[in-house]
């Protein structure tokens, strides 16, 4: 049986995976131990095919460009390539799984019901949204706040940003009137989502 290793607490307690777990993992010790060779021994090759788990709409050739001198600071990650997040997160699921749970939603208090998407009706909320924004005039490149609680509402707020190639800038909701108001500002937001 594997075991899981917590440095962080004070008793340096063992917890034992249990052996289904373990069945199920997608790398064991040694696998690991493959990766994080292939990783040290040549970065680019090994983020590559990394990469490449990833639908692009161009592949990378390039995994990472970086430099730390202060007066030329970067780091840029596969940057010859063109993705789409929203497309990652949901629609490539949607053939094979797509009437499996993508989102499970726990509200706060404990009489309330939880909520479940599969990735199908994540697909149609998000795409729904996204006709949301575009009637609103929202295009790429512009900036949307997003000020919701912590509900589905806020995923699909953010993965229809990215559909439509919007930024958006996430505020807590526990902000006040005036830290809201900088931040709309400070980001020339467009639209302001909220409850």
């Amino acid at each position: 049986m594997a075991t899981a290793y917590r440095n962080d607490l004070p008793d340096r307690a063992l917890y034992p995976v249990p052996a289904d777990w373990a069945a199920r993992a997608h790398v064991d010790g040694a696998g690991y131990e493959r990766l994080y060779r292939a990783s040290m021994e040549d970065a680019d090759a090994f983020w590559l095919e990394q990469a490449r788990r990833l639908d692009w709409v161009k592949a990378p050739t390039v995994a990472g460009n970086w430099s730390f001198d202060e007066g030329d600071f970067g780091i840029r990650w596969f940057e010859d390539g063109v993705l789409n997040v929203s497309v990652n997160c949901i629609d490539r699921h949607l053939a094979d799984r797509g009437d499996e749970t993508a989102i499970l939603w726990e509200p706060d208090s404990p009489e309330a019901e939880g909520r479940r998407f599969t990735y199908r009706e994540l697909h149609a909320e998000v795409c729904r949204f996204a006709n949301v924004l575009k009637a609103r005039g929202v295009k790429k490149g512009d900036r949307v706040t997003i000020y919701l609680p912590m509900i589905p509402e806020a995923a699909f707020a953010v993965l229809a940003c990215a559909r439509i190639g919007a930024i958006h800038s996430v505020v807590f909701g526990g902000f006040s009137p005036e830290a809201l108001a900088g931040r709309i500002e400070d980001c020339d937001s467009k639209i302001v989502v909220t409850a």
